[in-house]
């Protein structure tokens, strides 16, 4: 027998919230506003309320500092709007690997008082659907002592693992409001360049993982003249949507979910919403799934696409800091580097530009101090910029220097090899 469906006022469902409560809030796009806004309204009267999440998009007013000794957010993944709480110590960061968020869940590591969600009205079956972002958010549900639900007629009805049963629901509040959205911007020519040289790696039917931001659409607006690739990837974003349309994504050749595009959660246009809204080619399933080593190395050719800050000479991948300051997060880049080293004809690739906006060399002799090293040299690969592609696999600390100094911006290559000379004692430039 289904769930009686009786919608309440959100200021009435938040009134559940009390002091000492961790509160679990829905991921990235799906961010339910009307409840976050309705619990911080409730600050005068809480404290010491504890609230987890991996990125959200929207406003994070429970990290601003009147709300200290109230609000205190442990994030799964530094995003924009809490970043500078996070480097100012009003908010902190956990970490861990995407895929192992759900773990940290389902094994009462954060055992969950509330989870704060949003999803689509029910069907005629008593399935509503968790949309965009399923991630370590179905773990949320299926744990949370207290589940409260946004129901949003806008939310699409995704399929995969974000078909859930109202019964594991506990308190509505219906409200409407479109998804959070996020422009897809021109790629450079720089990125352009990025995208060719990664694009030139990539086989017919290989499987790929990329993520959200220019050097992924740039990768993906160069990939025309490809056939029968296929997508299990923890998350994507527009650029996707011309491939299928074209024929040119098909996941025929995947061992694993053939014929269907795997992701775990999206960020992107309306239009991106619209594309998986009732469509079986998607599943956006729990990303314990989507980023499980095991299952991503047995897809053939796996091509995984992640970007750096940060790179040095002997092949260290900060991907989450900025020396002390922490800006992001290690998402699923190990996730996925590792399972493309052990895929059938996989390459793990990191593509990023030569240097910053500012003209600072992203490859460096030595990491800043306190930068974190989320890929190891052992799990470095391919390492492209616009400059060119360097193979560091099988390579000495030497031979990867010399590679990673000749793909770096032609301004600081002498600086570079004079620093590699001092490292490694060279009394020559090394030409392998």
């Amino acid at each position: 027998m289904q769930k009686q469906f009786n919608p309440v006022s959100a200021k009435e469902a938040v009134r559940i919230i009390k002091s000492g409560d961790r509160i679990f809030i829905h991921s990235v796009a799906c961010a339910p506003k009307i409840l976050i806004n309705a619990m911080v309204e409730r600050a005068p009267e809480l404290k010491n309320i504890e609230i987890i999440h991996i990125h959200t998009e929207g406003d994070a007013p429970y990290t601003k500092a009147e709300y200290d000794g109230i609000f205190k957010l442990n994030s799964f993944f530094v995003g924009s709007n809490v970043r500078n709480a996070t480097q100012d110590g009003r908010a902190d960061y956990i970490p861990v690997f995407l895929s192992e968020t759900p773990k940290l869940i389902r094994q009462n590591i954060l055992p969950l008082d509330i989870a704060l969600v949003q999803i689509s009205p029910p069907d005629k079956h008593g399935y509503c659907s968790i949309g965009t972002s399923v991630d370590c958010t179905l773990a949320a549900i299926e744990n949370a002592k207290i589940v409260i639900a946004q129901v949003n007629s806008k939310m699409p009805r995704a399929f995969g693992d974000a078909q859930i049963p109202i019964k594991n629901f506990d308190i509505f509040v219906e409200h409407d409001s479109p998804l959070y959205t996020s422009p897809c911007t021109e790629p450079s020519n720089t990125e352009i360049q990025i995208g060719k040289n990664v694009a030139s790696l990539v086989e017919d039917g290989a499987t790929l993982q990329l993520g959200i931001g220019a050097i992924p659409n740039a990768v993906l607006s160069q990939l025309g003249n490809h056939k029968k690739l296929g997508i299990h990837t923890e998350m994507f974003a527009d650029g996707l949507i011309p491939l299928v349309e074209k024929g040119i994504v098909t996941c025929e050749e995947k061992k694993l979910n053939k014929g269907v595009i795997i992701a775990s959660f999206l960020m992107g246009s309306q239009n991106l919403y619209n594309f998986i809204d009732d469509n079986p080619g998607v599943a956006m399933m729990d990303v314990a799934y989507t980023n499980d080593i095991a299952i991503i190395r047995q897809n053939p050719k796996v091509t995984a696409i992640n970007s750096a800050i940060e790179i040095d000479i002997t092949g260290q991948i900060c991907s989450d800091s900025i020396g002390t300051k922490h800006y992001s997060g290690v998402g699923g880049q190990i996730d996925f580097n590792r399972g493309a080293s052990f895929s059938e004809g996989g390459k793990p690739i990191i593509a990023l530009s030569s240097v910053t906006k500012n003209g600072i060399s992203k490859i460096v002799s030595t990491l800043k101090v306190g930068s974190g090293v989320v890929t190891t040299r052992p799990s470095a690969h391919y390492i492209i910029t616009e400059y060119g592609i360097a193979d560091l696999y099988g390579k000495s600390l030497q031979q990867r220097a010399n590679a990673l100094i000749n793909i770096s911006h032609p301004n600081h290559r002498e600086n570079l090899f004079k620093e590699a000379r001092e490292r490694f004692g060279w009394n020559r430039i090394y030409s392998f």
